[in-house]
């Protein structure tokens, strides 16, 4: 019995210690500043004057809705000694909503306290009547993020070609669109000048076809289903398992089997996609955690990302 309660307790310890060790990475110093993403008004808007709504709040979250005003906030190491990489996150929420907090912020304070600047990009919600096109407007969004990181590199200390993207759920979805579609931006001006260095998708949505989908981020995205050449067009360039290219940039990709709200299919089929054109690709699935548990997973997959994106930069 006394063997049996002195292991319980070495657990509990290092359960604890795990734990203030997470607590001070991510309460280190870190800067915090807003970035402007448009100096002109937004191409292609219509209204775009909500930055989002609390459509609820829990603890450790905050989930925003009706985002018509997108924003840029970067969280930089306080001191660093040479140039570092970037990365654009993109909280998830079915393109409905965005989950600040725990796929944002506390994502974003974690990098940055290992040496890794990152920017939490609130990307528009895609709506008839705020956007003209709107399943162009989150894309839009995000390889504007990607431009203007790569435009103000040197203010920020950050490395122009080490600036990748990283989404969960929805947004990895859109992480996903911004790293298959990058040859054709949305906005002419970004041609050449918005590939993303790498992926990092978590729990991604990455298809639109009816066997793998999200539905709710699906109809959000492109519209309910239709039978015409248009809504087939639209499910092709928005499955992005089917525009892998050689030229696609590395990914590291973590999903659970037991994910029922976006099925592990999704990464699984993502994956043999890179594979097939030989882009490299690292791939965590763990057994349990469901969907929508950021940091916060018995697994320490966080601590792999930093890692592999170190090893990226010194490649």
């Amino acid at each position: 019995m006394r063997s049996w309660l002195t292991s319980v307790s070495c657990c509990l310890r290092l359960a604890v210690i795990s734990l203030l060790l997470l607590a001070f990475q991510t309460n280190a110093e870190v800067s915090v500043k807003p970035v402007q993403l448009y100096k002109d008004g937004i191409p292609g808007a219509i209204v775009s004057d909500n930055p989002g709504v609390i459509h609820r709040e829990s603890p450790g979250d905050k989930f925003v809705a009706a985002v018509s005003k997108p924003s840029l906030t970067a969280y930089l190491p306080e001191q660093q000694h040479a140039l570092s990489p970037a990365v654009i996150i993109c909280p998830g929420g079915g393109y409905f909503g965005l989950s600040t907090i725990k796929e944002g912020e506390d994502v974003a304070r974690r990098f940055a306290s290992n040496g890794i600047a990152a920017f939490v990009l609130h990307y528009r919600m895609p709506k008839p009547s705020t956007m003209e096109v709107t399943y162009e407007g989150p894309l839009q969004d995000v390889q504007q993020a990607l431009f203007t990181v790569r435009e103000q590199a040197e203010s920020f200390s950050v490395d122009p070609d080490n600036i990748g993207v990283m989404g969960f759920s929805a947004g990895g979805h859109l992480a996903a669109s911004a790293a298959t579609q990058f040859a054709k931006p949305v906005l002419k001006q970004h041609i050449n000048s918005v590939k993303p260095a790498f992926q990092i998708l978590i729990y991604p949505v990455i298809s639109m076809t009816a066997a793998l989908t999200h539905e709710g981020s699906r109809n959000l995205l492109i519209g309910e289903p239709a039978d015409t050449p248009e809504y087939t067009g639209l499910i092709t360039r928005f499955s992005n398992e089917l525009n892998v290219t050689a030229d696609s940039p590395p990914a590291y990709l973590v999903h659970a089997t037991d994910d029922t709200v976006v099925i592990v299919e999704n990464a699984l089929h993502y994956f043999d996609a890179l594979r097939t054109k030989d882009v490299s690709v690292q791939m965590l699935i763990v057994p349990d955690g469901g969907h929508g548990f950021g940091m916060r997973h018995r697994v320490d997959w966080f601590a792999n990302v930093i890692d592999w994106v170190k090893y990226l930069s010194n490649k």
